[in-house]
């Protein structure tokens, strides 16, 4: 009998969940149909078809295949799969070689023929699709309206037109949001920081754009690419579109922004939306010249930079690189000078009162020592080793009560398949056999679908993992002086840290430092399971349960380092 897979997609909010249902039920009756046997389903909600590359369901999709748990996938159409040519190519090849089949209810079996054509047909229509969408906002911009979203300082226009239907694009000045806008202009051309604005403006709790904190960076911005609040043209009556052009990454799937020649850029006089007047303007900018011309190599080398890791794999900068916690607002700690530590909230909002700050070297020893010598002692990963060995003991034990019910119930129904075939070849064929024989047909397959999900019992854990765990943590630690070895090291050793929170000693240069350490993490550095998926329980002793799909059990813990 064939085993399928069924897959469902639909890519936005505008679409209802139904959606998923829909398409699932009548690939269910396909499969009916034809007599497959159905063992999985993989879908993906509100995602875009344009590609497969950030799509969870997909990617489970092609991983249980390279394990052969299933002999064809079936879809409703090859658009659900995916609508972008590549990938759609990329998946065939993947399960042409896993030997795995694609079949859709609205092509039927794809091929390469179907691959190509109807490839390029998405292609076509993604291309004409956003063709006429830019067409549209062009259109609205030089009518003077918005051509995306909204603008901190304006509120959005909600009226209707003479047909009933909403009018789009319009947009008026929000008085209080005004006046901030001209301080910001004015006091950045006094010469006053973005860094300073942003932290007197949370001080005195006025929320930003979304009502968010300020940053520095939403006050400055890029200056060629037009962003941040003092280089917004609109809050001089110009609106400027089209500045910016998106390509897909290739690897990530992710929209990248590409800045366009000016000759491209459509602008259009609003001067109902005008903010900030001429005078205070041209002063903004002269500010803006003499900061380029003062930080001009700097600005260089952070170029240079930044270019060059582009290049490079994205790791983390540093061996506990956004894993740092201010123990005070919760925020990110982060690199503020070089080689030291320091809250983020703190240095680029004002948000914070914490301004302790601490070298990068001292961060990394007491963390890997704490790692070493006290995650595996704390009592609370004691009881937490203890609590999951006894949780993965009991889901053992209802994973083979269920198995022996449901090989039973297998049992049955195949002797009552038996016995009507038997019946059949005596010559006491009636026509209700035949019903019969497919609901008993459709109930195995039921069970036998139900059998193959149930995920195989989990291996005991060794009583002396503490002591395994420490070893190999000291090897890891070890491997970090060698140039070769550091990345897989480093990402071994940051697989088991949760959070570090730091917060302020009672003397200055004192801190306290509770390391929160996940037991997954120490499970599999003590036990090198990297070929198994990760148990389904994954919970903290700091903060509670996270997941409790199955009984709650720690499986971390907080202890000061």
């Amino acid at each position: 009998m064939i085993r399928v897979a069924l897959y469902a997609r639909y890519s936005s909010d505008n679409q209802s969940e139904n959606s998923i249902e829909d398409q699932f039920r009548i690939c269910r009756e396909q499969a009916k149909r034809e007599r497959w046997q159905i063992v999985g389903t993989y879908q993906d909600a509100a995602i875009s078809g344009a590609s497969i590359t950030l799509r969870p369901g997909i990617q489970s999709l092609l991983q249980d295949a390279q394990t052969k748990k299933f002999d064809m996938v079936l879809a409703e159409a090859l658009d659900r799969v995916s609508r972008d040519q590549a990938d759609v190519a990329t998946l065939f090849k993947h399960l042409k070689f896993a030997g795995v089949r694609i079949v859709t209810l609205a092509e039927g079996e794809i091929s390469e023929l179907h691959v190509g054509l109807k490839g390029t047909m998405n292609a076509l229509f993604l291309k004409d699709l956003a063709d006429k969408t830019r067409r549209g906002l062009r259109g609205r911009v030089e009518n003077g309206k918005s051509g995306g979203g909204v603008c901190y300082g304006y509120d959005v226009v909600k009226r209707l037109n003479s047909d009933g239907e909403p009018v789009t694009g319009e947009r008026k000045i929000n008085t209080a949001e005004a006046e901030i806008v001209r301080r910001i202009f004015r006091e950045f051309s006094a010469g006053k920081s973005p860094k300073a604005i942003a932290a007197d403006l949370n001080r005195e709790g006025i929320p930003g754009p979304y009502g968010r904190a300020w940053g520095d960076t939403t006050i400055r911005g890029h200056v060629s690419r037009g962003t941040g609040i003092v280089n917004n043209e609109l809050y001089i009556g110009v609106m400027v579109w089209n500045r910016l052009h998106y390509v897909k990454n290739p690897a990530t799937g992710r929209r990248v922004s590409r800045p366009n020649p000016e000759t491209e850029w459509v602008r259009t006089e609003v001067a109902g939306l005008r903010i900030v007047d001429d005078g205070l303007w041209q002063a903004t900018r002269r500010r803006q010249e003499e900061i380029s011309r003062k930080y001009a190599n700097v600005t260089k080398g952070v170029r240079a930079y930044h270019a060059a890791k582009l290049n490079s794999l994205r790791r983390p900068a540093f061996l506990f690189s956004g894993l740092i916690k201010c123990g005070c607002c919760g925020g990110n700690y982060g690199i503020i000078t070089r080689d030291r530590y320091g809250c983020l909230n703190r240095y680029r909002r004002g948000t914070c009162d914490n301004s302790r700050t601490i070298v990068r070297d001292k961060i990394e020893a007491r963390v890997l020592a704490g790692l070493t010598e006290k995650l595996v002692s704390a009592e609370a990963v004691a009881e937490a080793v203890q609590a999951y060995a006894e949780g993965l003991n009991q889901m053992n034990r209802e994973r083979r009560a269920q198995a022996v019910l449901a090989r039973q119930k297998l049992e049955k129904v195949e002797r009552g398949i038996a016995g009507i075939m038997s019946a059949i070849e005596d010559g006491m064929y009636q026509s209700a056999m035949k019903s019969r024989m497919e609901e008993l047909e459709q109930e195995k397959q039921e069970i036998i679908a139900r059998m193959d999900e149930v995920p195989q019992d989990v291996p005991d854990i060794h009583p002396n993992i503490a002591e395994i765990y420490r070893k190999k943590v000291q090897n890891l630690t070890a491997a970090l002086d060698d140039p070769l070895m550091y990345a897989e090291a480093a990402d071994a050793i940051r697989s088991v840290v949760g959070e570090i929170i730091i917060s302020p000693g009672d003397k200055r240069g004192d801190f306290q430092i509770s390391l929160r350490g996940e037991l997954m993490g120490i499970l599999y550095i003590a036990t090198e399971r990297k070929s198994q998926s990760p148990p389904e329980i994954i919970t903290k002793v700091a903060s509670g349960p996270r997941n409790q799909i199955k009984k709650a059990v720690p499986s971390g813990a907080a202890f000061f380092i």
